[in-house]
């Protein structure tokens, strides 16, 4: 029995309007997912660059199963004994793709990892433990591969001392196939603010780069220690500082792009903004200037840019890198020195990329403040530094992009406060006298907005 399971509403561009910039070439994406004894959850992707008239065909065992073309992306079938289930995709009443679908067991597709083996330092003995994890094609096939981050158990937050292990990264194919392992070294310390992985196709050449903080001791896929200059590979910048063992505030500091393919460091450059600044962030220790962000976003409207952030408490700086294949150039770095002043004090624990203003580029919501495409600021709020904060069009009443986020000040004016992402203007919110140490934004109730 064949069952239109979700109908899929469907939104077409406007014309020159592309759905999503730079898509990924990804393929059908066809899954079986077995949701009872011999019942099968059927669905698909519908593919941002598929003909606006696209439909499907379904076949089990080579036997069609609708009587006319669906403009759906998943049905639910039951039969005994099925051994292949495939999407056909239509346009102007002819097949054009035919894609095997991937049977899914028990609902979850599970990957074998290559866990590293355990260690020891001068903090003790350390196991590791998955971490963070990207799904991004690699390759080029148009099937997603994951590139994952291990982090040691004795990693720690950047406010407490101790000696890490080594944050390594794999990536692997989904049959748990390993292709490759980055170690970034005893300079690059691990914990939850130090290494913002990213993994996207920078130079559009239909494979994913990963890229990431670095320094001396950093050894790529390949094998290859990444090193600029006459730096040391073998040099040990952990210190003791403020009585806190391990802390890595000396030394040359990277950004390299790998390759996603083989892991293989494809450019490195000095990281902005250097560490000759570390006292006025408002310790000693390298807790406030050890605290990083990244993102992705088109800066130009056309291409991607990494954005490589420093520092959300006090100082702050957001700095932009364009990735060419085979260099790393600056866009921009966005200085924030000055308390009172630009993104000074207004980061939080996270940021958003959202096309605000409507000019066809990325900007970025950073906490408190939001940053234009070119690195000036559109705008500060001065409620400070919050933990938690949701971009989006949270109130469909009114036009634009709303923020909503908490604040940890005890003196701000609102713990919680929804305002406009373009202006900055407190839509509403209210006073807590507290740190609001979180906050979630959703649509729970049909009767309110």
């Amino acid at each position: 029995m064949l069952q239109e399971y979700i109908e899929v509403p469907l939104s077409f561009p406007s014309e020159g309007k592309p759905w999503v910039l730079d898509p990924e070439k990804l393929d059908r994406g066809a899954i079986a997912t077995e949701i009872s004894t011999d019942t099968y959850l059927i669905s698909w992707r519908w593919l941002v660059d598929d003909p606006i008239d696209v439909c499907f065909n379904i076949y089990v065992d080579g036997e069609k199963l609708n009587p006319s073309p669906l403009r759906k992306t998943n049905v639910s079938y039951r039969k005994e004994g099925i051994e292949k289930i495939e999407i056909e995709a239509i346009s102007d009443g002819q097949a054009f793709e035919r894609s095997e679908a991937i049977f899914l067991k028990n609902a979850h597709l599970e990957i074998p990892l290559n866990r590293p083996a355990s260690g020891s330092n001068e903090s003790g003995d350390y196991e590791y433990i998955p971490g963070d994890c990207m799904a991004a094609d690699v390759d080029g096939d148009g099937q997603y591969e994951i590139v994952m981050k291990w982090d040691p158990d004795n990693q720690q937050d950047n406010s407490i001392g101790g000696y890490t292990g080594n944050v390594l990264i794999d990536a692997y194919e989904l049959d748990g196939q390993h292709l490759w392992r980055i170690d970034l070294g005893k300079n690059i310390r691990a914990g939850a603010h130090y290494t913002q992985l990213m993994v996207y196709d920078l130079d559009g050449d239909g494979k994913a780069e990963v890229a990431c903080k670095t320094a001396p001791g950093t050894i790529d896929g390949k094998g290859n220690y990444v090193l600029m200059n006459n730096d040391d590979p073998q040099a040990d910048y952990r210190k003791t500082y403020n009585n806190k063992d391990g802390i890595i505030i000396t030394g040359p500091e990277y950004l390299t792009v790998f390759s996603g393919l083989s892991g293989e460091a494809l450019a490195t450059t000095a990281y902005q903004p250097a560490r000759n600044y570390i006292s006025n962030w408002g310790d000693s220790y390298g807790n406030r200037s050890e605290r990083y962000l990244a993102c992705v976003a088109y800066l130009n409207g056309q291409t991607p840019s990494l954005v490589m952030c420093r520092g959300y408490y006090t100082s702050s700086f957001l700095w932009a890198v364009d990735f060419d294949g085979k260099e790393l150039k600056t866009r921009w770095l966005h200085e924030s020195k000055k308390a009172g002043v630009g993104a000074y004090g207004e980061g939080a624990h996270g940021l958003s990329v959202a096309e605000v203003d409507g000019d066809g580029y990325d900007e970025i919501v950073y906490g408190a403040c939001c940053i234009d495409h070119d690195g000036s600021l559109i705008y500060r709020t001065g409620l400070g530094h919050g933990d938690a904060m949701h971009v989006g069009d949270l109130n469909p009443d009114r036009p634009g992009l709303e923020v909503m986020m908490v604040h940890e000040e005890t003196d701000a004016a609102y713990g919680i406060e929804m305002r406009d992402a373009l202006t900055g203007e407190v839509i509403a919110g209210t006073f807590a006298g507290t740190d609001v140490g979180r906050g979630v934004c959703a649509d729970i109730n049909k009767d309110y907005r």
